[in-house]
């Protein structure tokens, strides 16, 4: 950052008048203090990149994801947390060895395309399958088909994803990759090829989670990039019959027990009251997962370490949460949420940080009416960032969504995405993505929402009452 531009932020950080209504002068001036100390670092870069570095890639249920468990309980560890511990998670293994799709056209030079398998796709069988391809708008399209229209070919959904700042444009994009392999099976289908749910015209295939009800019929699922999205659908506009050759090797492994990694900040009058801060540790298994979620797990652990390094400890414990098996499913989100829902009475709150490391310009929240007016002195403190205050909608981060369902009181800091799923799941997420500057911005939101949120006089709601609002 800029000498003038954190100039000028101080200068705006001194001229705020503190919200003495919830919090004294002097938890404003940590509050304040811990700003000032984010914004003149680099909100952790220096993990991001060992990780990144001696780690790279960690699919959950591989040897890596075993060397990251490792990895992070040694960091967590000598960052000097109060409390270190790992919880464990066990889940179905998937791994992929190569995919190849080949498209032939008449009076075309045969092709190939750039394409990653998905997610728990099954391998084809030896040699591959071709056959006839048959193109639909979206996944409303393959859905609104008859059957005889699909029964034994391959089909190619051609939806594009839209960019967005707030990724909203990814859940209804996404539905090809999580619904569409199923319904193509259903159809009678022999594989699918969908367009990647990204936003980047770069030649490179984003990969993902795909699921199918019963496993008997699952398909060979892959994702093309998009030049190659646009190439197919050029062929097909030719008017002539288009073959397509798919093959897929990938392995499905015994069940594999990983671990949630978690680091705690004890609190000084309130221990067994706690601010949850995540991020998850694994990725997928091209890139090295820098953006995901590489950085979320750098901008909560700098934050958490700023907290650290006060005189004083917060008034409530605060946890840093590495969450296992993102990426196939929130496993470790999930099997955080069954082991600790019957206490989540005792949880402020809940924030996960994986949306890369564009700068945080939102803060919206789910929690009680009474806490609301604490949100909003929150924001406060993290205006000088160019954080707005958003509104009551939240789902505290992917990991955190399987604990709204038993009332879990949470937080969105929202980053700008608007280049996120150019790189989300592919071989470019790599480091240099991240700009330091835009992760010190967001360690430093990290840092104040942690720290006021512990020094609450208010508890935020979480528990069976919430769910009611």
């Amino acid at each position: 950052m800029s000498n003038l531009r954190l100039t000028a932020l101080l200068a705006l950080v001194v001229a705020l008048p503190a919200p003495a209504d919830w919090f004294s002068e002097q938890e404003i001036e940590t509050a304040r203090e811990l700003r000032e100390r984010a914004l003149a670092g680099d909100g952790g870069f220096e993990i991001v990149a060992d990780l990144t570095t001696r780690i790279g890639p960690r699919m959950a249920g591989t040897e890596a994801d075993a060397k990251a468990v490792a990895w992070a309980e040694e960091l967590l560890n000598d960052i000097g947390f109060d409390r270190v511990w790992l919880e464990p998670v066990t889940f179905d293994t998937w791994h992929r060895e190569f995919e190849r799709v080949t498209v032939r056209a008449p009076g075309v030079t045969e092709q190939e395309l750039v394409s990653l398998a998905l997610g728990f796709t099954p391998a084809t069988p030896e040699g591959g399958i071709e056959a006839e391809v048959v193109m639909f708008e979206d996944l409303a399209a393959l859905q609104a088909a008859d059957a005889e229209a699909v029964e034994g070919r391959i089909v190619f959904i051609a939806n594009r994803m839209e960019r967005s700042r707030d990724g909203s444009t990814y859940g209804p994009a996404v539905q090809a990759r999580s619904q569409g392999p199923q319904v193509a099976a259903e159809k009678g289908a022999e594989a699918i090829v969908i367009r990647s749910i990204g936003t980047s015209n770069n030649r490179f295939a984003h990969t993902g989670m795909t699921r199918f009800d019963d496993a008997s019929q699952a398909i060979p699922a892959v994702a093309i990039s998009n030049p190659d999205a646009d190439q197919l659908e050029r062929m097909v506009a030719l008017g002539e019959p288009v073959t397509v050759h798919v093959e897929v090797s990938a392995v499905y492994s015994e069940p594999y027990t990983s671990h949630n990694v978690i680091a705690e900040i004890t609190g000084s009058e309130s221990p067994e009251r706690i601010v949850a801060l995540g991020a998850h540790l694994d990725s997928w298994d091209v890139g090295t997962g820098a953006l995901d979620d590489g950085a979320g797990i750098a901008i909560i652990t700098d934050a958490a370490r700023l907290i650290l390094d006060l005189d004083e400890r917060p008034k409530r414990s605060i946890h840093v949460i590495y969450f296992a098996a993102e990426e196939i499913g929130l496993l470790g989100g999930r099997a955080w949420a069954e082991k600790h829902h019957k206490n989540f009475e005792n949880y402020q709150l809940g924030a996960e940080s994986d949306f890369g490391a564009g700068p945080i310009y939102e803060i919206a929240a789910r929690v009680s009416d009474e806490a609301w007016p604490v949100i909003e002195a929150i924001q406060a403190e993290l205006e000088p960032l160019g954080i707005e205050l958003g509104g009551r909608e939240a789902s505290g981060g992917p990991d955190f969504i399987p604990s709204l369902p038993h009332g879990l009181a949470v937080v969105d800091l929202r980053q700008d995405g608007t280049d996120y799923f150019d790189y989300h799941h592919t071989d470019n997420d790599t480091l240099d993505k991240i700009d330091p500057d835009n992760l010190a911005q967001n360690s430093a939101a990290y840092a104040v929402l942690a720290w006021l949120a512990a020094q609450s006089p208010k508890d935020f709601g979480s528990g069976p009452e919430l769910l009611e609002q």
